[in-house]
């Protein structure tokens, strides 16, 4: 897809694997520092986006700014929800004490947890000198700044929560506290894209609040088929079960509580799990899956995760009279039911 390519191509400069004196002035301004340094820094970021991704997030923006008008104006601001993204997988594998991500040793493993934690803060608040330099009003870059920070902030609640309950092995939230932790955690920055396509684009606020609310729930959507994906053929790039060694409250577990499973028996897993890491703990992992799958869990969970993309998609189809801009966003929720093999998120 041309708009796919165009996000490609901008991200790479964004990140060069050789700094350059536009690069320096845009994000340092004057300043006395060797490249090989600040190559350096760019080099854990450029890694893990050089190991592909799905790229939705500014995909999504872009096409609901197309809805509106035709250019590519819009480019620039993408980096505001894929950026975030990829610095907050940085920290979640420190965080989970994960090995691999997207088929390569997590980011810490190959430049230190430093360096990492450093690279994922630097890609919270670099998408800043994007809304500086862009062309748009600064009625648009204010709204920007309002619902970056707005997003960002509540990625770390999400986060914090779902930091918490896998740290508590006895706790098993609610459906609706789960939810809530994924509208934050992954919804946040869905609802950026959409939300600020629609304004950047001309569209009112009052129309950029609904679409950002539809985006929202695409990405909880998202999130439990991820969940889904885990404990059964396995996300691309990470290893089947991997949620059990972190100890996630997935939609899964939860529901497999609601359902009558054995929780005693998969607290232990948990714990065990955790304690031992997925290499040594395969066997108890599989039971874990086994004994969530008898209860039906996890069909349930991802059939809930198809009736919210569903409403989602309704939502923003019935929005908008028909156009092939339309039948793009109609395209990428077909494409989280039927991923493509090895795609990564």
């Amino acid at each position: 897809m041309m708009r796919l390519a165009k996000i490609e191509e901008y991200l790479q400069t964004i990140l060069p694997e050789k700094v350059n004196k536009n690069w320096k002035e845009a994000v340092m301004g004057p300043a006395v520092v060797k490249d090989e340094f600040l190559d350096q820094i760019n080099a854990p970021a450029r890694d893990l986006l050089s190991r592909g991704g799905k790229r939705w997030r500014p995909l999504l923006m872009m096409l609901f700014y197309n809805l509106y008008r035709p250019d590519d104006e819009i480019l620039p601001l993408t980096p505001l929800v894929e950026l975030p993204h990829n610095g907050s997988l940085i920290i979640d594998d420190i965080e989970d004490s994960s090995d691999f991500r997207r088929g390569k040793p997590a980011v810490h493993l190959l430049y230190g947890t430093d360096l990492a934690i450093n690279t994922g803060n630097f890609l919270y608040f670099l998408p800043h000198i994007f809304i500086d330099s862009c062309s748009f009003p600064d009625e648009i870059k204010l709204a920007a700044y309002s619902y970056y920070n707005e997003s960002v902030t509540k990625l770390h609640v999400g986060q914090g929560l779902d930091i918490l309950w896998h740290r508590d092995k006895d706790y098993i939230p609610s459906v609706d506290e789960y939810m809530t932790m994924c509208s934050f955690k992954t919804g946040c920055l869905a609802q950026l894209s959409g939300r600020l396509g629609v304004r950047a684009g001309g569209g009112s606020e009052e129309t950029a609040l609904a679409m950002g609310k539809a985006c929202k729930q695409m990405g909880v959507g998202f999130q439990i088929l991820d969940d889904v994906t885990n404990l059964t053929t396995g996300n691309p790039g990470k290893k089947r079960g991997d949620d059990i060694v972190e100890g996630k409250k997935s939609l899964p577990v939860i529901l497999c509580s609601q359902l009558g499973g054995d929780m005693t028996r998969l607290k232990e897993i948990l714990a065990y799990a955790g304690e031992q890491g997925i290499e040594k703990a395969g066997d108890a992992v599989e039971e874990a899956i086994a004994l969530i799958q008898a209860t039906g869990a996890i069909d349930k969970a991802k059939e809930k995760a198809l009736s919210i993309l569903e409403e989602s998609r309704k939502t923003i189809m019935n929005s908008y009279p028909a156009s092939p801009v339309l039948d793009e966003i109609n395209a990428l929720f077909s494409s989280f039911l039927k991923p493509k093999k090895g795609e990564n998120r």
